[in-house]
């Protein structure tokens, strides 16, 4: 139950009354009659009008934005970027940022830039979708903890559809709750987090693991990369229940190792393609991968064949859309070669579609090619993928599906040692930054390499800047690595304070375990090393994925020799150190629309909310994996309201882990909500 200091703290601002905005109802006017403080902004092919309006909410005086004929961009409203106009903000603290609206378009967002002091002005983040209303109605949201090295914003409104936006008396409050408690005791683990190996082997060679929408995890090994299960037509997976510690072998239809699999909006996981066939001992032919496909149901713990692919896809790419439809590129074809066949699978219709009709570039894009959604609906290649050389050109590429196009991007470093890497869009994924991690090239056998790639997919011309190297570690034969030396077979975990978890890893293809882990900070662009590190080693064939209750499961591994390492991993991060998790003690509504508000009840103050979309991991790849941030009101009687983003291209429809963390960056156990 709340205290009712912590009730005070949590439904007011610590500065009540102090509004930090300059000329916030348009009162005061320049020389050429437009507003004091404020400027317009904008981009596309839209036409926009800005003018005064007595349809005020208070005083005389409100700002209209009408917009006509856009397809492409925004039109913006916002507080002129100088130190005069931009109000000064503490980093680390959040702020409740108020204004009164109507509009006759649901298309308008509220939307903050942040000025660093080193590069200046840059965009930070878009809070809360407006809902279309014929009245006045007033809105506040809270941002996120300012980032470092921010020492002004300015925000407003953001127009990006036909319709007229009137805004008035915008407010902004220092709203940051003293952080109290969360003294940890457990020496090294307060800073490091610690492992557990648990006491129990898994009964399958987890190649494959998905969190399902119950909590529970499918680990598919199919025939587990062992030839002679496969000529025996062994095919195994299993279900793990976190809760109970509890396996239950799941009946498997067909050799599922190395498949692609992605959850669809209803929770089921669509599975495809796989292994028709293992390398002739004669050179005749390599790998060879199957045409049938599969959808696991979490409730009936069963699989139910649905139509073949056009083509055969072993090691496939599975990206979710933001309409449901999911679509697939590379792997190997039945008859070894590359297929260069886009797939979609329709969700209206729960079946592939005759490749007739997609949109077919015919290009090859490799092995599970992480193919990311961005915001305005066309995938990202960022240039990590299984085996080998990276694609041609550049390595990296923007593919529009509906234009039929492939964009080249430039700046990935080393695109040819990029094998074994992971990609990872940053949290939130409303910032469109995606980051690479290492990789190698199992054809040259080069030591992996320590590079990481950024790049902002927001940029008119996105391109990669390198980013941090990673931190290096321990050999098996307790010799430390030096220079370039780096890992392939990389994991990255989204967590539910806003870090990446970043554990596991190999020198080499198949040898040579990296004992190491660390914690990337997307707001500094920092890796902290020296995190606690697996005792298992985890390359080939590993794992590590977010649980609900906030800690991280890692499976997996198959050296050279064949074999395969049977232990199970939990890691404990910091967060769950620093004092009592915050509870969510009811969920208005589990079912949640885009661009709603939705109300959560809590046990205590909390300062973010978001949602985190559960893993579908195999071979380093998770290009759907996301961290959607929930802009939050906080009410008096202990609950707050979240903002929903209203596009699904951010968070692509289907279940979410929904985590509400503290001023200690203390996370809750996950609800689950339904967004459709």
């Amino acid at each position: 139950m709340f205290s009712l200091l912590a009730l005070m703290l949590a439904a007011r601002p610590a500065w009540a009354g102090t509004n930090l905005v300059a000329n916030p109802g348009f009162e005061q006017l320049d020389s050429t009659g437009f507003p004091v403080c404020w400027e317009k902004s904008g981009w596309g092919n839209g036409t926009v009008a800005y003018s005064r309006t007595t349809a005020a909410h208070g005083g005389s005086t409100a700002m209209s934005i009408t917009v006509t004929g856009v397809t492409t961009g925004d039109d913006k409203l916002l507080m002129t970027e100088n130190a005069s106009c931009a109000p000064a903000v503490t980093p680390k603290h959040q702020y409740d940022l108020g204004l009164w609206y109507k509009s006759t378009t649901p298309n308008t967002v509220v939307t903050a830039f942040r000025h660093d002091t080193t590069a200046g002005w840059q965009y930070w983040t878009d809070l809360e979708t407006l809902p279309a209303t014929a009245a006045y109605q007033h809105t506040t949201v809270r941002t996120p903890a300012v980032p470092p090295n921010t020492d002004r914003i300015s925000w407003g409104a953001t127009v990006y559809g036909t319709g007229t936006l009137v805004t008035d008396d915008y407010t902004m409050q220092d709203t940051t709750v003293p952080v109290t408690g969360g003294t940890c005791t457990a020496g090294a683990a307060c800073t490091t987090g610690s492992w557990q190996v648990l006491p129990f082997l898994n009964p399958v060679r987890s190649m494959h693991a998905i969190v399902l929408h119950n909590g529970k995890v499918l680990l598919m090994a199919g025939s587990g990369n062992d030839p002679m299960a496969f000529a025996a037509g062994t095919f195994s997976s299993a279900v793990y229940d976190p809760a109970s510690g509890k396996f239950t072998q799941i009946a498997t239809p067909t050799d599922m190792f190395c498949s692609g699999h992605v959850q669809l909006p209803d929770g089921r996981v669509l599975i495809m393609s796989g292994t028709k066939a293992y390398p002739a001992a004669d050179g005749s032919h390599g790998y060879e991968g199957l045409t049938s496909s599969y959808i696991f149901d979490p409730v009936a713990q069963t699989y139910t064949r649905v139509n073949d692919m056009n083509d055969g896809h072993w090691y496939p790419s599975a990206t979710e859309m933001g309409d449901g439809d999911v679509m697939t590129f590379g792997g190997l074809k039945a008859d070894s070669s590359g297929s260069v066949t886009a797939e979609l699978f329709s969700n209206a219709q729960q079946k592939w579609l005759a490749s007739s009709q997609v949109n077919q570039t015919w290009s090859y894009f490799g092995l599970y090619p992480a193919m990311i959604l961005m915001q305005d609906g066309r995938l990202f290649y960022s240039g990590s993928h299984v085996f080998g050389n990276g694609t041609p050109g550049t390595g990296a590429s923007i593919y529009n599906y509906q234009a039929n196009t492939i964009t080249p991007v430039p700046g990935l470093q080393s695109k040819d040692t990029r094998d074994q890497s992971m990609s990872v869009m940053l949290p939130p994924a409303q910032d469109q930054r995606v980051m690479v991690m290492g990789g190698g090239n199992i054809y040259t056998n080069v030591d992996a390499g320590r590079q990481t790639d950024l790049i902002d997919l927001k940029a008119a011309s996105p391109a990669y800047q390198p980013g941090p190297l990673l931190p290096q570690g321990t050999m098996s034969n307790g010799a430390k690595e030096t220079g370039a030396q780096g890992k392939m077979y990389v994991s990255s975990v989204l967590l539910p304070d806003g870090k990446v978890f970043e554990t596991g890893g190999g020198l080499h293809n198949r040898t040579d375990p990296v004992f190491e882990a660390s914690m990337f900070d997307p707001t500094t662009n920092t890796f902290t090393p020296g995190m606690a590190t697996d005792p298992i080693p985890r390359s080939y064939h590993s794992a590590s994925f977010l649980l609900p209750d906030g800690r991280v499961m890692s499976v997996g591994d198959n050296p050279g020799d064949g074999s395969f390492n049977m232990h199970v991993s939990v890691y404990t991060p910091p967060y769950l150190l620093h004092g009592a998790q915050p509870k969510i003690t009811s969920v208005a509504n589990p079912m949640w629309s885009y661009g709603s508000s939705q109300k959560v009840t809590v046990d205590s103050p909390i300062v973010r909310a978001e949602l985190i979309r559960p893993a579908a991991v195999t071979h380093s790849s998770d290009p759907n994996q996301r961290f959607v941030d929930l802009p939050l009101t906080v009410n008096s009687g202990g609950s707050v309201n979240l903002n929903v983003t209203s596009n699904p291209n951010l968070a692509p429809p289907g279940y979410y882990m929904l985590f509400v963390v503290n001023a200690n960056g203390v996370p809750s156990v996950a609800q689950w909500v339904h967004l459709m």
